[in-house]
C-alpha cells in the first residue's frame, strides 16, 4: 500500500457515521503526517467544565492577564497532556512548526508566556490528542472515515468550535447536509 501524501497543516473531518463517538463531528488539526504514523489535535469540541483558568490553576500557575477561554477536547490519546497550537509569532523550548501554518507546543513555556502577555497573538488549548500509527490514518482516509480539508488560519482560531466542521466542509466546496452516513460500491 502507498501513503497518502504528507497533509500535515491539513484538517481532518470525521464523516458521518464514522463509528467511534469520540469523533463525532470531530475536526483534527493534523501536526505530523508521515511513514511513522500521525498525530493531530482536536479543535472541534471544548470540554465541559474546564476553562484556561482552571487549567493554570491546577497546574499551579497564575494565569495572568490570559482570558478564560474554553479548552479543547484534543483527542482521547493521553487526554491529560495539555498542548497549545498557536501561531508562528511565538516560539518555545519544544515548539513543532506545522508546515508553515501554526506551531504546537506542549510544555509549560507557552502557558507562562501566555500568562504574562509575550505568548502567540492566537492560541488555543487542548487536552489530549488524536494519534495513528504507521499506516493507519492512510487505510482510514482509504475507508472513507475522514475528509481532507485545507486549513485556513481564521478557522482555527477565530471560528468557534461548534462552527468549524461545517464550515470547514463549506470551504471544501461541500454541503456537509447532503452528506450520508451510508457508502456504496461501484
Amino acid at each position: 500500500m502507498t501513503t497518502a501524501p504528507f497533509l500535515t497543516g491539513q484538517l481532518l473531518l470525521a464523516m458521518p457515521g464514522i463509528g467511534d463517538p469520540r469523533f463525532d463531528h470531530a475536526v483534527i488539526a493534523l501536526c505530523a503526517h508521515d511513514e511513522a504514523g500521525a498525530l493531530g489535535i482536536g479543535i472541534g469540541h471544548e470540554l465541559e467544565g474546564i476553562g484556561f483558568h482552571k487549567l493554570m490553576d491546577q497546574l499551579g500557575l497564575d494565569p495572568g492577564v490570559a482570558p478564560d477561554v474554553p479548552v479543547h477536547f484534543g483527542g482521547p490519546v493521553e487526554p491529560t497532556r495539555g498542548f497549545v497550537l498557536h501561531a508562528l509569532d511565538w516560539g518555545g523550548e519544544g515548539t513543532l512548526q506545522v508546515a508553515d501554518k501554526w506551531g504546537l507546543t506542549s510544555t509549560q513555556d507557552v502557558l507562562k508566556a501566555i500568562a504574562a502577555g509575550r505568548g502567540p497573538s492566537r492560541w488555543l488549548v487542548a487536552l489530549g490528542y488524536a494519534g495513528w500509527g504507521a499506516g493507519q490514518l492512510d487505510d482510514e482516509l482509504h475507508q472513507h472515515g475522514w475528509h481532507v480539508a485545507p486549513c485556513e488560519d481564521g478557522l482555527v482560531f477565530e471560528t468557534p468550535a461548534q462552527e468549524r466542521w461545517t464550515r470547514a466542509f463549506h470551504a471544501s466546496g461541500i454541503d456537509p447536509r447532503l452528506l450520508s452516513m451510508a457508502s456504496g460500491t461501484a
